[in-house]
């Protein structure tokens, strides 16, 4: 029996999640179909200053070769009717323009990762861009969808067999399941992290894509939003973060949203 096949009891000194100070291409981090979902945001290749570990300016070639190997260990880790929630940017721009999530979706697909949608993400406090190219020519404009998406994507059966206690409001159903969520970023100064995302966004898949007490898993963990967000809404929370600062940070996160009794 997998080590996470049931919710262990623990003393109150215990931490209410486990969060693991490693990488997510370490595929014996976590054991087989232990997960019921997925929801992160992997490093876009835009060159951020992460850690000293990361290099977050590959060769396309490499990054995608670098989501490959972390998608087929989600898949690895994911229970058969668990999903995954990917958050990532639309295109690429910088260091060269690539259809980002068409790439990656396609991936993902090929590592056995089924699709079920995409959820186009209207950030709010989205920097103004000036970068037009050719202005009122058409010689080169540029084009730059002021958007970010959440690919659902799925292990083997997209409908639960498991019938589980559901946490989601009548409205934000009807709201949420519409595909075009509108809610603001997050300041990178204020939480401490380069490229940290809000918590609106981890809620809302969370409450929309399962149950109450289930696994929820972020295998880029950052400063720990997704963590906060699973504790909060009463569901087992799992995380991987190759950084040691920000692992430090992820807990003193932790510990002030979701203090223990």
């Amino acid at each position: 029996m997998s080590q996470l096949a049931k919710k262990p009891a623990r003393a109150p000194s215990q931490k209410p999640y486990q969060l693991i100070c490693g990488d997510a291409l370490d595929k014996s981090l976590l054991p087989p179909n232990s997960m019921d979902l997925l929801v992160t945001s992997p490093p876009y290749n835009l060159g951020m200053a992460y850690n000293e570990k990361s290099d977050d300016a590959k060769p396309y070639k490499d990054y995608l070769d670098f989501s490959r190997r972390w998608l087929a260990n989600a898949f690895y880790w994911t229970a058969p009717t668990g999903r995954l929630c990917l958050n990532i940017g639309l295109d690429k721009n910088k260091f060269g323009k690539a259809p980002m999530c068409a790439d990656i979706t396609t991936i993902a697909m090929q590592e056995g990762w089924k699709y079920h949608a995409t959820i186009l993400w209207l950030e709010g406090n989205i920097s103004r861009n000036t970068a037009w190219g050719s202005w009122l020519s058409a010689r080169a404009p540029h084009v730059i969808a002021p958007v970010e998406v959440i690919v659902v994507l799925y292990k083997d059966e997209w409908r639960r067999a498991r019938t589980g206690i559901s946490t989601i409001e009548k409205d934000d159903f009807m709201d949420w399941v519409k595909g075009m969520w509108a809610f603001n970023g997050e300041s990178a100064k204020r939480i401490g992290h380069d490229a940290p995302f809000p918590r609106e966004l981890p809620r809302r898949c969370i409450k929309l894509f399962s149950y109450k007490d289930d696994k929820v898993l972020d295998p880029f963990a950052g400063s720990g939003t997704t963590l906060i967000e699973a504790l909060a809404n009463e569901r087992q929370a799992y995380g991987i973060e190759l950084s040691r600062q920000y692992c430090a940070l992820a807990d003193k996160r932790l510990a002030i949203e979701c203090p223990t009794n």
